[in-house]
C-alpha cells in the first residue's frame, strides 16, 4: 500500500516476499520460556488468528512481531526483511490493543489524525484521509466527539481507523474485542473482516475466542504452553486436530481415556470403540494408553423406546441416562452417563430443540456416534499441553 513519500520507512520492504516469516522464535522471562520454537509463514493479504488460552504465548508472539520485545532465539522477517533490530515505529504495522489507548482530550478525528502527524504527512492531506477512514469504519459525522462521548463499539471503530489511516502493510489485533458484550463483539468481528477484505491488509489477530478464530480467518494457529500445536485453515484445524489439546480447546466435547487397539479403536473396559487417527504423528500405539476426543455436536441421542420391533436395542447404540439438560436458546446441552463406558459422562448438543420432545434429566436414552468422530491420540501428549 502506498503511504505517501514522507511516510515511507527507510527500510526497503520487498513487494514479493511473504508478509511474515517466523523462524524458531523463543522468548524467556527469567527461567520460564513463554514462547518456544515458534515458526510459521503468512502470505500477503491473509487473515491469521492466533488462538489459545491465557499463558499460551500468543501475546508474546505478537509483541515479537510488533517489535515491542526482542526474541531470545530465532528471527522474524517482515516482507523479506529481518527485523530483530528494527524498532516498532519503523516496522510497517498498525496495531489495535484490548485497551484502546485513545487520547481522551482529543476528538475522534484528532485520534485518527495523530499517527499521520507523527509520520509527517502533508497537513493539507490529513483531513481528507481522516474523513475517509472514519467513513470506512462507519463513523461519518462523529469525528468531533471525544472518546467519552462515544459508545464502546464506536471507540473500537476509532481505534481501528487510527491503526489503518496511514495504510500499514500489516495489522496486528491484540484481543481488541475481549471486553465487549456478545452482541457487539459479533458485530465488530464482521466489521474487522469486512474492512480487512476491503483494504486487503495482511492481519494477525490474537484471541482466546474459538468462534472468532473459525468465523473469519484464512489461517489459524493454535497455541498452548508456549508452543504452536497446529497451523492450518479453520476447517482443517476443526476437522483434523493434530493434538488432543486442539481437539479439546475447539468446541464442547468429551475426552475418553482407555487403551489403543488395532483398527484403530479405543478400549474402555470390555467395550471396543472404533475411531479415527486425525494425525499420524500423534497416533497411539496399540496396547498403550490413548485418549480420544468426541465433540458434543456429533453425539446422537434417541429415546429408550426407540428400539426395533422385538424390543432389542438399536444396533451400535449404547444405553445411557440423561443426568442434566441445559437450555441455551438455539441448542440444548446434555450431560449423559453411560454405564458400559465405566460410568463416563458424555456431553451431547441438540441444535434442534424445538423439533422434537426434549430428553428430561433421569430419562433412559440410547447414545451413538460415527467412528469418524472419535479422534484418537497418544495419551502421553496430554502431559504438559494444558495451560
Amino acid at each position: 500500500m502506498a503511504v505517501g513519500v514522507a511516510a515511507r520507512p527507510t527500510v526497503s520492504w520487498s513487494d514479493t516476499a511473504p508478509a511474515v516469516e517466523a523462524t524458531g522464535l523463543g522468548r524467556r522471562y527469567g527461567e520460564v520460556w513463554a514462547l518456544e520454537e515458534a515458526s510459521f509463514r503468512l502470505e500477503r493479504g491473509q487473515f491469521l488468528t492466533v488462538l489459545g488460552p491465557s499463558g499460551s504465548g500468543k501475546s508474546t508472539l505478537l509483541k515479537l512481531i510488533a517489535g515491542f520485545e526482542r526474541p531470545d532465539r530465532g528471527h522474524v522477517r517482515l516482507f523479506g526483511v529481518e527485523v530483530d533490530a528494527v524498532p516498532p515505529h519503523r516496522r510497517p504495522i498498525g496495531m489495535v490493543f484490548q485497551r484502546l489507548a485513545l487520547f481522551p482530550h482529543m476528538t475522534a478525528a484528532g485520534n485518527v489524525a495523530f499517527p499521520l502527524e507523527m509520520r509527517r504527512f502533508d497537513p493539507r492531506e490529513i483531513p481528507a484521509r481522516v474523513e475517509r477512514f472514519l467513513k470506512l469504519v462507519r463513523l461519518e459525522g462523529l469525528g468531533g466527539r471525544r472518546p467519552h462521548e462515544l459508545s464502546g463499539g464506536q471507540q473500537q471503530r476509532v481505534a481501528i481507523a487510527r491503526a489503518l489511516v496511514f495504510e500499514p502493510e500489516l495489522l496486528l489485533l491484540d484481543e481488541p474485542l475481549a471486553s465487549l458484550d456478545v452482541r457487539l463483539k459479533e458485530e465488530l468481528q464482521l466489521e474487522f473482516r469486512r474492512i480487512q477484505r476491503e483494504l486487503g491488509v495482511t492481519t494477525i489477530n490474537v484471541t482466546h475466542d474459538q468462534r472468532e478464530a473459525l468465523v473469519f480467518s484464512d489461517r489459524v494457529i493454535v497455541m498452548a504452553g508456549g508452543r504452536i500445536l497446529q497451523e492450518g485453515d479453520p476447517e482443517t484445524v476443526w476437522r483434523d486436530p493434530a493434538h488432543p489439546f486442539v481437539a479439546r480447546f475447539l468446541g464442547v466435547g468429551t475426552m475418553l481415556r482407555g487403551r489403543a487397539e488395532p483398527g484403530p479403536a479405543l478400549r474402555i473396559g470390555e467395550r471396543l470403540l472404533p475411531g479415527r487417527v486425525p494425525n499420524p504423528a500423534t497416533a497411539p500405539r496399540p496396547g498403550q494408553p490413548a485418549v480420544a476426543a468426541l465433540r458434543a455436536e456429533r453425539v446422537r441421542i434417541a429415546p429408550a423406546d426407540s428400539a426395533e420391533g422385538d424390543g432389542t436395542r438399536l444396533a451400535g447404540w449404547l444405553a445411557g441416562r440423561v443426568e442434566d439438560a441445559v437450555f441455551e436458546g438455539e441448542r440444548v446441552l446434555y450431560e449423559l452417563s453411560v454405564p458400559e463406558l465405566a460410568g463416563l459422562r458424555l456431553r451431547a448438543i441438540d441444535r434442534d430443540p424445538g423439533g422434537h420432545a426434549r430428553h428430561r434429566p433421569g430419562a433412559p436414552v440410547w447414545v451413538q456416534w460415527s467412528p469418524d468422530d472419535l479422534l484418537l491420540f497418544d495419551a502421553s501428549l496430554e502431559t504438559g499441553s494444558d495451560p
